[in-house]
């Protein structure tokens, strides 16, 4: 089964032997892949949607591999016990956090989240941050024409409040491979983006003074990679 230059990234970050629970399946090509290959030694995957997981099913089928399939939000038909490693990927980061928030025991440390924000990856650092969860590694990855991050993260860290142009990158980012081309695109739509409201009609003093904090924090962060 081929992966998306995504999801390939994604499975190459999910532990030997892990017991894995997919959120948001879909097709289930994630982990019927990697139970394939002998990756994991089980795997969970839930969905929303009855069409998806109907077409995981036949996927698990085809390929001749056992996958535990789950019609729920989020992780609402999953328990703890039954997996150490959570993938969450192709959702907006508000997403990712509101599905964390719903499950709790994801705080205690036991589980490596896999978390792919497909939007508000800021905001989802941010939330993770503010509820003790620590960002331990960041892997970048090309699909198409855009950059896509992958955040390794465990609960059980101490938390922090950070505003949100703090929440541009992480420590673990500027130490993957690309960070520095990663951090280049970013500073070009985040200049765009002060432009725009310094030639807005009426200014927003305090969202400009934000963006323009946020803007030196990248340049910073560029100019220590060099």
């Amino acid at each position: 089964m081929v992966l998306t230059p995504r999801l390939a990234c994604l499975a190459s970050l999910v532990p030997q032997g892990a017991r894995l629970a997919d959120i948001g399946t879909d097709h289930g090509k994630l982990p019927v892949s990697l139970l394939l290959a002998g990756r994991i030694a089980a795997a969970i995957g839930s969905d929303i949607g009855e069409g998806p997981l109907a077409h995981a099913a036949r996927n698990a089928s085809e390929h001749g591999v056992s996958l535990s399939l789950r019609l729920a939000a989020g992780l609402d038909a999953v328990q703890p016990q039954e997996c150490d490693t959570v993938s969450i990927a192709g959702m907006g980061g508000q997403t990712i956090a509101e599905i964390l928030a719903a499950a709790p025991w994801c705080e205690r440390g036991q589980h490596l989240l896999l978390l792919q924000p497909m939007t508000m990856v800021y905001e989802l650092r941010q939330w993770l941050w503010a509820h003790g969860y620590a960002i331990e590694r960041e892997t970048l990855c090309r699909e198409d024409r855009r950059q896509y991050v992958v955040l390794s993260v465990h609960g059980g860290a101490e938390s922090k409040q950070l505003p949100l142009w703090q929440c541009a990158f992480s420590p673990a980012l500027l130490r993957a491979d690309g960070a520095k081309e990663y951090l280049q695109a970013l500073l070009m739509r985040e200049n765009r983006a002060l432009e725009g409201m310094q030639r807005a009609s009426e200014i927003d003093k305090a969202r400009v003074d934000a963006q323009r904090r946020l803007v030196l924090e990248i340049k910073q962060a560029l100019e220590g990679l060099r």
